[in-house]
């Protein structure tokens, strides 16, 4: 869509002037087109087809937190999801040396105040769950660690 503004365009009969040559120049093109006389404001409009296709340029990534479905657990809830699982480590495998690994900023949630979120821990399950950071990780991402460094997985 093409609209021009021809200001000051009072003249009726220069009106029917600009219409005609506007149709006269358009009659050399192959597409399909509308002319549409001036508007009382002087606007002339135009739509034309398009001839070619659309040149399209996708830059658009998939996100790394939701793998492009655009949903995410609540970050409110992900201590949630890391006592029930802390739960379950501490109920399968209640010998083993722990450390969870978290985003920085969860790590100091789990850290700080007293009694911290670690602390409860620890009056709970009698053993100290070492917390680190890993910068790499999403805000929602964790991991758990036996004493020798092996992932344990809650699948």
């Amino acid at each position: 869509m093409i609209v021009i503004d021809f200001i000051d365009m009072r003249n009726a009969e220069n009106r029917k002037l600009l219409s005609k040559a506007m149709e006269g120049f358009m009659r050399k093109d192959r597409a399909q087109h509308t002319i549409l006389p001036l508007s009382k404001f002087g606007l002339m409009q135009i739509t034309r087809e398009r001839t070619r296709p659309e040149v399209m340029v996708d830059t658009a990534e998939s996100c790394p937190t939701c793998n492009g479905t655009g949903k995410v657990n609540a970050t409110i809830l992900i201590t949630d999801d890391i006592d029930r699982d802390l739960e379950f480590i501490m109920q399968s495998r209640p010998k083993s040396k722990l450390l969870l690994y978290v985003h920085p900023y969860l790590e100091a949630y789990l850290k700080k105040g007293f009694p911290s979120l670690r602390m409860k821990w620890f009056f709970k399950y009698n053993k100290w769950v070492k917390v680190k950071a890993n910068g790499d990780y999403m805000l929602s991402e964790y991991r758990f660690y036996d004493g020798i460094d092996d992932e344990i997985r809650m699948n």
